[in-house]
């Protein structure tokens, strides 16, 4: 009796292969279902989206090269299982995601600078994510969640990167104390303008009026 039986368990649907009519369309949820021995044979698959890691190696525009890992969040279309066991097997995710992945990737790697590739990341993981939920499509997978978590160029490139970026914080660094003093020389003038005007009111009010001068004078003494 058990040999008629067969379960599927949560986050898996089955299929059955049939020895007259190949694979069924008919798609079995959760729960215990019954088979022919000999003539029916269930396939079972997980359709819980898993997660995968790929990385390749590819070529920018300019033709630096650069490491970019990309993550994807995939499952079977439910509908489609059939389908999918005819064209894919079993292994549809080991047969299908790694080639799609880094066709993708390197198609769209090709059309940045590196530069733009590092400064224009969110517009790169958009493309990559568009062209990749399109190409899985046609092999009946739903990407649930694609991102780029690591990008990696060759340690001469990273090399030059750094020795800019170090030499354009000495530029600002270098503008920066020039401003400074500009600055501090404009408040010397002012300053000393201020003075000279100063100077020039209280020898006009010493001219004007005698006792301002003795004024001065008791105020400096205190």
């Amino acid at each position: 009796m058990n040999s008629a039986l067969f379960n599927v368990d949560g986050g898996h649907r089955a299929i059955k292969y049939t020895r007259i009519h190949g694979v069924r369309p008919d798609v079995y949820g959760e729960g215990t279902h019954f088979v022919i021995p000999w003539l029916e044979t269930p396939i079972i698959y997980d359709v819980r989206a898993k997660p995968r890691t790929i990385a390749s190696l590819t070529g920018t525009k300019d033709l630096q090269m650069v490491n970019i890992t990309c993550r994807v969040l995939s499952r079977p279309n439910v509908d489609s299982l059939a389908t999918i066991y005819r064209e894919l097997g079993s292994d549809y995710d080991e047969r299908v995601l790694p080639s799609i992945v880094n066709e993708v990737l390197k198609s769209v790697v090709a059309q940045f600078n590196a530069s733009q590739l590092i400064g224009q990341r969110e517009m790169v993981s958009r493309l990559v994510r568009e062209n990749l939920t399109r190409r899985a499509s046609r092999f009946n997978l739903t990407l649930d969640d694609v991102s780029i978590t690591h990008v990696t160029f060759s340690p001469a490139f990273s090399e030059a990167v750094e020795s800019k970026q170090i030499a354009q914080q000495t530029a600002q660094r270098a503008a920066f104390l020039v401003d400074q003093a500009i600055q501090e020389k404009q408040a010397t003038k002012i300053r000393a303008q201020g003075e000279a005007r100063s100077a020039e009111l209280i020898g006009e009010a010493v001219k004007q009026n005698r006792g301002f001068l003795q004024l001065r004078r008791l105020e400096a003494a205190r």
